[in-house]
């Protein structure tokens, strides 16, 4: 497996480049380094988690040794940008000093299947996707600008979560729609894309006989998908149009029957922004215990809610994957990543036990270590626990941009 820390190729970049993930309630960021012979190195990364509620800033070097763990003042997201941005000029130096900035964008919608430099035509094309992602794509959207006032003349790129599923199959894109609406853009798109062609790329590394196989990875997290990967290639993945789709989150519903908004609409009197805001912030994890969002609250839990929340979140887990094995006619392999998927060893092992049926037999004491094999030696479908990273699929295609901008 490539180390976090393991250079990066680049030719023309010079000076540091910042990466920004802009959740609903946290902002991610990482440093890398051009480095003397043209490669492209880890220097820190951290985050001002807990926005809204007890916001804190931690940040470590590349080789883990803590820099900051500090709360401080940040009422949203829009307000953490600064905090981070003043924190950096700290200990990076002064904005003019970046490379670029590079952003997770959530969604691309049809137009941005790929990375992009950022232009005032960029942010309206993002804005106007903002229906799809109400949750994220405004966060980014206001990382972009908040950055574009902070480090004026410092190239921006755009990095979509939904571009790894572009090439997906028409199938498994379309909704049962008149096509007046799919040509509108009504479809499946897809997301957690960079976390996916992260875990694709250190394939060769890690499990190199799973490069070339039909997987199954499970991004868990307090937002959960998966997807099925044919030879490093989408094949159909849990979301949607939007990321409401598919497994249960932290506070996202997952899929459900469509009659559910028409009821809530008609016989509890609410509105379209209501029903959003139940269905991204009062559903999944959260409102089935009624306790918390964090699977590790709810697997501390003693209450009846929270073993039904986590158990619901097991069921579909399991659910999915019988979905994805039938579109790669098979599986090979499953691969956990994410927040939830690199380190419940609790879910994981309820979720290759309940896979039996698929070949999976768990390797008990592997997966206490987490692996990265967590399935027996011999097993016909064998699982892998694969730490993803984001930030750094972002920093690669980056650079990619730099370069052909320079070329």
């Amino acid at each position: 497996m490539r180390a976090r820390g393991t250079p990066l190729r680049s030719e023309r970049m010079r000076g540091p480049l910042l990466v920004l993930n802009a959740g609903s309630s946290s902002v991610k960021f990482s440093v890398f380094d051009a480095t003397g012979d043209g490669a492209l190195a880890n220097r820190l990364q951290g985050e001002i988690d807990g926005i809204g509620v007890s916001p804190r800033l931690r940040a470590a070097d590349a080789a883990g040794r803590v820099l900051t763990d500090t709360p401080v003042s940040a009422e949203g997201v829009d307000a953490g940008i600064p905090v981070v941005h003043a924190w950096l000029t700290d200990h990076v130096g002064r904005e003019a000093a970046y490379a670029a900035i590079a952003h997770r964008i959530v969604h691309g919608g049809r137009n941005y299947v790929q990375p992009v430099l950022i232009d005032a035509a960029v942010v309206d094309g993002l804005e106007a996707l903002v229906p799809l992602a109400p949750l994220h794509q405004p966060r980014q959207i206001a990382a972009i600008r908040a950055m574009a006032h902070l480090a004026p003349g410092v190239p921006q790129v755009a990095c979509f979560d939904t571009a790894f599923h572009c090439n997906a199959p028409e199938l498994a894109r379309a909704f049962a729609l008149p096509r007046e609406l799919a040509a509108k853009g009504l479809r499946r798109y897809g997301f957690h894309g960079l976390s996916y062609e992260y875990i694709v790329s250190v394939l060769p590394d890690v499990a190199p006989e799973c490069t070339e196989g039909r997987l199954v990875v499970a991004h868990l997290g307090n937002g959960a998908s998966m997807c099925a990967i044919h030879r490093g290639r989408s094949i159909a993945t849990t979301m949607g149009l939007t990321a409401l789709d598919g497994l249960p989150m932290g506070t996202r519903c997952g899929a459900l029957d469509p009659g559910v908004v028409l009821y809530l609409l008609r016989h509890e009197g609410m509105d379209a922004t209501a029903i959003e805001q139940l269905l991204y912030e009062r559903s999944g994890l959260l409102g089935v215990s009624g306790i918390s969002s964090d699977m590790r609250t709810l697997l501390q839990s003693g209450e009846p809610s929270a073993a039904a929340a986590v158990d619901l979140f097991v069921y579909r887990i399991g659910r999915e994957l019988g979905s994805l094995a039938a579109a790669l006619g098979g599986v090979d392999a499953i691969i956990f990543t994410g927040g939830i998927g690199e380190h419940a060893a609790p879910i994981r092992a309820r979720v290759c036990n309940d896979a039996a049926w698929l070949g999976v037999t768990l390797d008990e004491a592997a997966n206490t270590r987490h692996g990265p094999r967590i399935s027996r030696a011999g097993a016909r479908v064998s699982a892998w626990v694969i730490p993803t990273d984001e930030n750094r699929m972002v920093a690669l295609h980056a650079q990619r941009v730099l370069d052909e901008r320079f070329r």
